[in-house]
């Protein structure tokens, strides 16, 4: 049984909100400066070249990669052998504020989603799942809400074909347009029922961009997912909605069990500044 206390998980959860917020993930750079190399136009090009420049800039003075810092959500995965000396939530939301104040991060929550309260740091969206072994997981993704609006699900009856699903979810791209910032990482969560299909088209975009899905269907899926990349970039939607064969760098699919009478497909966009950054404990 391994013992970690609430203060060492502020102290993590601190330091991922600033790094995962001024150092973009090394995967998707590496997309972005593939896609810079391989675009046809000259304007989407420089485009790409300027997300790119602006990672670096963000990384080296210790910036916001974008001035909207997100809605920080933060996964945990707990070992069933760890145990934890203290309030773990309320360790990790002390170290969201710490991190977000530590980074001159913006404050972009309200705590009332009706009375629109004045914006502060807290609280974050925390999900939890207990494994196997002793180490604790933390990760934390800053969701910016452009992408987060076009957020969305359908409950599909089960015999729906694959042709009808794969257009509804070109179809939200299509919709999105240039509104969320494009080239976009789409997560899909096929399966579950409506709230956890949900959660895992989030859990999608955590997924590296260059990793299948881990699965006994993975092959399957893996089609599927190129299927929709190709039909999604061939939209012309393009860098920053101005055109160009580079509107996705990935779509990324997780599915799980769900009901004989349903088939639930929830869609979750991330913008090019798609940010995370994990710690094990």
């Amino acid at each position: 049984m391994k013992t970690l206390k609430a203060s060492l998980i502020t102290e993590s959860v601190s330091e991922l909100c600033v790094l995962a917020n001024i150092d973009l993930r090394g995967d998707v750079l590496s997309k972005l400066k593939a896609a810079a190399t391989g675009e046809n136009s000259k304007r989407a090009r420089e485009i790409l070249q300027a997300i790119v420049n602006n990672a670096k800039v963000a990384k080296k003075k210790r910036l916001a990669i974008c001035q909207d810092t997100g809605m920080p959500c933060v996964f945990v995965e707990i070992g069933q052998d760890v145990r934890v000396k203290g309030d773990l939530k309320a360790g990790i939301i002390k170290g969201v504020e710490s991190g977000y104040k530590k980074g001159f991060l913006r404050n972009s929550i309200v705590s009332h989603p009706l009375l629109r309260t004045a914006p502060a740091y807290l609280p974050p969206v925390i999900h939890i799942d207990i494994v196997k072994g002793s180490n604790l997981k933390l990760t934390v993704l800053p969701k910016g809400f452009g992408c987060e609006n076009k957020t969305q699900l359908k409950m599909f009856t089960p015999t729906t074909g694959i042709e009808e699903i794969k257009g509804f979810i070109v179809g939200i791209i299509k919709s999105a347009g240039p509104d969320a910032c494009p080239p976009y990482v789409v997560g899909v969560g096929i399966g579950g029922t409506a709230d956890y299909a949900c959660l895992l088209a989030k859990k999608a975009l955590l997924r590296r961009v260059h990793s299948p899905q881990s699965t006994v269907h993975s092959q399957g899926i893996k089609k599927i997912e190129g299927e929709l990349l190709r039909e999604i970039n061939a939209l012309n939607i393009g860098p920053m909605g101005l055109g160009g064969k580079t509107t996705a760098l990935a779509v990324n699919i997780e599915t799980y069990a769900t009901h004989i009478a349903g088939l639930p497909v929830a869609v979750n966009i991330s913008c090019h500044a798609l940010r995370s950054a994990t710690a094990v404990l």
